[in-house]
């Protein structure tokens, strides 16, 4: 599933419109999507979804057979999710929650 960057932009903000404002940045050769400051998304240099997974949602991921992202804890979408919002929906809120019940990281400091 290769997608632009705006396409999941576009289809996240209805998602968190009522949560959040959606922003994304580019990093690590990808691009970070974030609701409200936390990163539940990724979209990878390929244009691959990857979703944000923790113990609470990452049984869903491995059940679907979703491959996991490296050592990150984020999963591919399945490859329906941007096909419309109620295929979306239920995994996007889920990889939100899982960013939102997330520790918080320190602060670094700068020299």
């Amino acid at each position: 599933m290769a997608e632009t960057k705006d396409d999941v932009l576009e289809k996240f903000g209805s998602l968190c419109t009522p949560l959040g404002t959606i922003s994304g940045k580019s990093m690590f050769g990808g691009f970070g999507v974030f609701c409200d400051g936390l990163m539940f998304a990724l979209i990878t240099g390929q244009g691959e979804l990857y979703l944000k997974s923790d113990d609470e949602n990452r049984p869903k991921h491995e059940r679907a057979g979703l491959e996991k992202h490296g050592r990150m804890p984020y999963y591919r979408a399945p490859e329906d999710a941007l096909t419309g919002w109620r295929v979306l929906k239920p995994w996007a809120s889920a990889a939100y929650l899982a960013a939102r019940r997330a520790p918080a990281k320190p602060e670094t400091k700068r020299k």
